[in-house]
């Protein structure tokens, strides 16, 4: 697993966000319920879409890729890793983002206040 290069490989994917991820850092760096967020933040051998270390949530923003191939025994590795760090991750469908980001929104408050 590749740690090196990740603070590289978290700025090249800041600037290469998705439209679902734009739109929720749109939302999310105005830090709602009091709480500061950082998107494409290095942890370890990956970068997380969005971190909150308050609350140590990651939220990921899924699109189609993470239902092909091998992506969800990756993921699920991951989710299992960041959880052996004591992070939560909270999983967002890319299409949810795009038709509903209140209610994503009201998700991540929701997720926040569970910790």
């Amino acid at each position: 697993m590749r740690v090196r290069g990740n603070k590289r490989r978290a700025r090249m994917q800041r600037r290469k966000m998705t439209l679902p991820e734009v739109l929720l850092w749109q939302q999310l760096r105005k830090e709602p319920d009091d709480v500061q967020f950082r998107r494409q933040h290095p942890a370890g051998p990956y970068v997380l879409d969005f971190f909150c270390a308050t609350a140590n949530l990651a939220v990921e923003i899924d699109g189609e890729t993470h239902n092909c191939g091998d992506r969800p025994a990756r993921d699920l590795a991951r989710d299992e890793w960041l959880s052996n760090q004591g992070v939560r991750t909270l999983r967002i469908p890319a299409v949810e983002v795009l038709k509903n980001l209140d209610g994503v929104l009201q998700a991540i408050s929701a997720a926040l206040r569970a910790e």
